[in-house]
């Protein structure tokens, strides 16, 4: 049997792909809708030609903290296993980070913001 999935992601962009999800977590994950406050989306242009390739985008969106109660981002949170949010690390690029958050839901959850 394998670990658990009990780690939580908010994902807002290309880790919703399935093409994507299938080649970071082997697996497609449907995830459930929720929204994160206090956050806009803004764009970057991704380098990696591996994840732009993957993707198929060479821009992707970012979150950008604003601390506004009147900005939100809607999207999904994934449940995955500590080795699967390894993974998502590697797949993302130097441009993002993770922390954790507080979504509308009341949930904790990690994303990757900018």
């Amino acid at each position: 049997m394998g670990e658990p999935a009990d780690e939580l992601l908010f994902t807002y962009g290309t880790l919703q792909y399935a093409e994507v999800q299938l080649d970071t977590f082997g697996r497609l994950i449907a995830g459930e809708p929720d929204v994160l406050p206090g956050y806009t989306i803004d764009y970057v242009e991704i380098e990696d030609q591996r994840v732009v390739d993957l993707s198929g985008a060479s821009v992707h969106p970012v979150l950008r903290e604003t601390g506004s109660p009147l900005d939100k981002v809607v999207g999904r949170v994934l449940h995955l296993t500590a080795d699967e949010v390894d993974a998502a690390d590697e797949y993302e690029v130097s441009l993002y980070r993770r922390v954790r958050v507080t979504l509308g839901s009341g949930r904790t959850a990690w994303v990757y913001v900018g």
